[in-house]
């Protein structure tokens, strides 16, 4: 029988189960963190990835790095082209208290790749060498590396080698160059060229989205974990979901626990946002409302609404008229 499924990976010091909640830009945030956890109590997960130079700029980090002890086990992932800010960056983190730090060497957006940081890196091999050398140099805890296949080039082997000499202690790779963004299918065959060529474990990233979608990645690549980030999106229980399924057991979210989770959602973005919040609660809403009776004409009443107790309400009431 294989034991996979029912053990941990270890990453550093820490043990955590297989599901991993992976970096979302505006939609991991805080608030949806929180609604993680209640589903989901001792998966790691991921922030949203900021720039050292805006952390460092953050003279007190509520811009930042603010987010509730609960949330953790944490890995904060950061952004750098240069070592500049680095030292200061680390400070503010590891003050707000975060389990594991996480360098960004993915991210193929072009503002992102246009400063010389995320997936660009991977054709700067020795500014990568800097910051990594110099973050673990920093650190005191676990220090871990999201890469791509490459960035015009497949290289994601050798970056992988590099990452693990100089320190780092767990590797996360989406098998997509830079190029593809999130097109066409992950190049698997990658995937397992780094897992074979090294020591320190192995996370994959692009679409694994259920239970399925693990197993056959697992078999391909034969990696220690997963990131789940757009299947995770508007739908905070998918580790629970994700690992209840791979230990044979059935696992399923009624409508009524989806609408109550929207609410959930949206008070806690009011909370944590202000006012604002209610604007950012737009971007999940068709999740929560995915598969309903006349879904397009609530969601447009939804997102038109400029009144967060009146959201509320409509929220209540479709979730006191479903089964």
């Amino acid at each position: 029988m294989n034991t996979y499924w029912h053990q941990t990976v270890s990453i550093g010091p820490y043990s955590f189960p297989r599901f991993i909640g992976a970096p979302l830009d505006s939609i991991t945030d805080s608030p949806f963190r929180q609604l993680v956890r209640q589903f989901s109590t001792q998966e790691l997960l991921y922030t949203e990835m900021r720039h050292v130079g805006s952390i460092a700029a953050d003279k007190d980090g509520t811009r930042t790095v603010r987010f509730e002890s609960w949330e953790r086990p944490l890995n904060y992932q950061v952004a750098a082209n240069s070592i500049d800010f680095i030292d200061a960056a680390i400070d503010r983190i590891l003050a707000a208290g975060v389990d594991i730090v996480d360098l960004n060497v993915g991210c193929p957006a072009r503002n992102v790749i246009g400063s010389g940081s995320g997936s660009a890196l991977m054709a700067d091999i020795p500014r990568l060498t800097l910051i990594l050398k110099r973050m673990r140099a920093k650190l005191s805890i676990p220090l871990t590396i999201k890469i791509r296949a490459g960035f015009k080039e497949c290289n994601a082997v050798t970056i992988a080698l590099l990452a693990q000499d100089c320190g780092v202690d767990a590797l996360a790779i989406h098998p997509r160059l830079q190029t593809q963004k999130f097109e066409g299918r992950p190049d698997y065959v990658v995937a397992a060229g780094v897992k074979k060529a090294l020591q320190i474990p192995v996370l994959l990233s692009g679409n694994v989205v259920n239970w399925p979608t693990s197993r056959m990645a697992y078999e391909a690549t034969g990696v220690d974990g997963f990131l789940i980030g757009r299947g995770l999106w508007g739908r905070p229980w998918k580790l629970k979901e994700m690992f209840e399924h791979s230990q044979g057991r059935v696992y399923a979210v009624t409508r009524k626990e989806m609408l109550a989770c929207a609410v959930d959602h949206l008070r806690r973005m009011i909370a944590y946002y202000g006012p604002k919040g209610l604007f950012a609660f737009r971007k999940h809403v068709p999740f929560y409302i995915a598969g309903m009776q006349g879904a397009g004409d609530i969601r447009t009443r939804l997102v038109s609404m400029e009144c967060a107790v009146r959201v509320e309400e409509l929220l209540h009431e479709l979730h006191a008229s479903v089964e």
